[in-house]
């Protein structure tokens, strides 16, 4: 009698832990998000340059490169000074990250080859914190903005003259996808 009401508990205790294990049902899931432009949808209409019936999602990559044009200045030898051309750049950065405020972005200061690893370290950081500079200087808040060095380790173009050096010789800002 003692052996069945022990396998009599053991076969309760197992069902229980079985109930148990029973699955949860699923969160809801959120809708699904609206089906892609088609091919023929031009952006004309209301909603041409601000993403809308582009095939750009508003605040995306892809709309900051084409607002802003490029995502990159470029500097001279030794050099961490924003000229006019990158002036205008930042500029257009500037403006498209003011409108986008939430977003987030980090400054990649290069170099060219030439020099060592850590003055080209520190050169980077300079450059990238020159274009940060100029973005704050726009109005964009300055903690919206990370800055990294990645002095030479990071080459556009491999190649040892000066058209090379001068497409290295960058900083790039960076939007998450």
């Amino acid at each position: 009698m003692k052996i069945a009401r022990s396998a009599s508990l053991l076969t309760i205790a197992a069902a229980l832990a079985v109930a148990g294990c029973a699955k949860k049902k699923p969160a809801e899931l959120p809708p699904p998000p609206p089906p892609a432009p088609s091919a023929s949808d031009n952006g004309a209409g209301s909603g041409a340059g601000t993403g809308v019936g582009t095939g750009v999602l508003p605040g995306s990559r892809a709309e900051f490169l084409q607002q802003a044009g490029t995502d990159t200045v470029h500097f001279g030898t030794d050099s961490s000074d924003v000229d006019s051309e990158a002036q205008g750049i930042l500029a257009a950065q500037a403006r498209w990250l003011v409108a986008h405020p939430s977003v987030r972005v980090t400054l990649e200061g290069h170099c060219d080859e030439r020099g060592t690893r850590e003055y080209n370290l520190a050169l980077g950081e300079r450059r990238a914190n020159s274009a940060k500079n100029a973005l704050v200087a726009a109005g964009v808040s300055a903690d919206r903005i990370n800055v990294i060095s990645y002095g030479k380790e990071r080459p556009v173009a491999t190649g040892s003259d000066e058209a090379s050096w001068a497409q290295n010789r960058r900083a790039v800002t960076v939007v998450p996808q």
